[in-house]
């Protein structure tokens, strides 16, 4: 009589993973099994420890106690070198490229192919070649471009063919790909691209594990899932079982309204419009109106000019043609007359432009106002921090906390805070949900809300077609610079709208 063969271990298991920093538990007996080929999501809201997680799998970190498991082997990594070097690799959200290497220079970074210690250049460009055929696909690519001149969605998949290319250099397929919300800074068309990229490494036999805050991408792409709260593993189990509302009841620990929040609103007279506006390159010929008490959605595809649109506006970015109305005054403005004007804008990019993360809550809020709310009064201005604070439920120790060690969705609500603070009556907001958990999303969509039915009025740039069909009263499409013609939200739905943004 014959046996069954024994079923494969899980590819990647983990047991009761436990990880302190002094007296804070970040991760506190995660429990997750992932099979070779498959496609595993792991979700969370900010703080939940996948970050602490994820960098104990890429050996950043040693884990205080639990087990690892690589088909099914005892692991751990001594540094992100010997991870990847057992065929586990990480895409981390902030992309880890040099920019001023070629793209060849960067997918070989520390495993560049050697002969009697001189570099291998015919090894180097076949083992290049390889994996940026697996990662690019069909789409074509300069080995010898400079990474600094490439598109976003471009520089995502170096750094995927940069973890292909680590495992084909140490003579093993990629077992384990982690990938960090990999579509965080992408459009819908980039997005699309990057999913399918995923599906096929699947196929191909890499399991990855996917960390995102879009939901819908789970459904898409992964086939089971493990929620994390509070550092500990709460609900896992098949995709095809569950329910977008299930998911955030499980990573929130409480039911979070689904449905985005929508109050009467009457909007009234134009305080912003555009007439054939040009700038120096995006946007091109753009016209608008944007009166009080509404929210004008902008749709497209990264690229397309909407952050680019914002930027002239606030006079980040040079007005080359056309006309801008603010109020009663016409022309062009210095971002310090923007705001004089009541005119404020919240970068997409909060880490970089939006916020200065080395500084406190109460300095970012109030160093763009003068006068006596302003800086150099810590009193007065740790006071007016104290009530945006409270006001907005941002989650801190207080004030005087710098802003770099809050939670993704707490640094987007002090930039959010920064502007109500300063007064505005007109918000340009650039992606302002990008990248934040459930939780935070449905808060800052809440508020704008609030912030349109008392009479401000919102120009919302948003990639989630979702969010902007809610939130908007009207939306126009842009399209390579070309701002389409403002219709009513309830004109629209998601494939009309990415059939317009795509050029369709």
């Amino acid at each position: 009589m014959t046996r069954d063969p024994a079923p494969a271990p899980p590819r990647l298991s983990l047991r009761d993973l436990r990880k302190s920093f002094g007296a804070t538990r970040a991760v506190d007996g995660v429990r997750l099994d992932a099979a070779a080929g498959e496609v595993h999501a792991v979700v969370g809201e900010n703080g939940a420890g996948k970050s602490t997680l994820l960098r104990i799998l890429a050996g950043v970190l040693p884990p205080d106690a639990g087990s690892m498991w690589l088909d099914g082997v005892p692991f751990v990594a001594r540094g992100p070198a010997d991870a990847r070097a057992h065929g586990l690799a990480m895409v981390h959200q902030e992309l880890a490229l040099c920019p001023d290497l070629d793209v060849a220079a960067n997918v070989l970074l520390g495993v560049e192919p050697t002969r009697l210690g001189v570099v291998d250049r015919a090894a180097e460009r076949r083992l290049a070649g390889e994996a940026l055929r697996r990662a690019f696909g069909p789409r074509p690519v300069d080995p010898r471009a400079r990474v600094a001149d490439l598109p976003l969605a471009e520089r995502q998949l170096v750094e995927i063919a940069r973890a292909l290319a680590a495992a084909g250099a140490a003579g093993r397929p990629l077992r384990v790909l982690v990938l960090d919300e990999p579509t965080s800074s992408l459009g819908a068309h980039d997005a699309d691209r990057l999913l399918s990229l995923v599906q096929d490494l699947a196929a191909d036999g890499t399991t990855v594990l996917y960390v995102t805050h879009a939901l819908e991408e789970v459904f898409r792409v992964a086939r089971r899932f493990t929620v994390l709260r509070d550092g500990v593993s709460v609900a896992s189990g098949d995709v095809s079982g569950t329910t977008t509302a299930a998911l955030i009841r499980a990573m929130a620990g409480r039911d979070v309204e689904a449905a985005y929040p929508r109050s009467e609103r009457s909007p009234g007279e134009v305080v912003l419009s555009a007439r054939g506006l040009s700038g120096a390159r995006l946007p091109r010929g753009a016209s608008f109106e944007l009166r009080r008490g509404e929210i004008l959605g902008l749709a497209g595809i990264v690229g397309a000019g909407r952050t680019e649109l914002l930027r002239a506006i606030f006079g980040l970015d040079p007005v080359r043609r056309g006309e801008l109305r603010v109020a009663s005054v016409v022309g062009p403005a210095s971002p310090a007359r923007r705001w004089a004007q009541g005119v404020g804008f919240a970068s997409e990019d909060r880490k970089e432009e939006g916020l200065a993360l080395g500084l406190s809550i109460a300095e970012n809020l109030t160093l763009s106002r003068p006068g006596p709310a302003g800086p150099g009064l810590p009193r007065r201005t740790r006071e007016a921090a104290s009530r945006w604070i409270a006001e907005l439920g941002i989650r801190c120790t207080g004030p005087d906390q710098r802003v770099s060690e809050l939670s993704g969705g707490n640094q987007q609500k002090v930039q959010l805070a920064r502007l109500l603070h300063h007064e505005v009556d007109v918000l340009l907001l650039d992606e302002p949900t990008r990248g934040i958990d459930v939780t935070s999303k449905a808060e800052i969509a809440a508020l704008c809300d609030r912030l349109a039915a008392s009479g401000k009025a919102i120009l919302l740039v948003s990639s989630w077609l979702p969010e902007l069909l809610a939130l908007s009263d009207r939306i126009a499409v842009m399209d390579r610079g070309r701002l389409g013609p403002c219709r009513p939200a309830r004109d629209w739905d998601a494939e009309g709208l990415l059939r317009e943004a795509v050029g369709g």
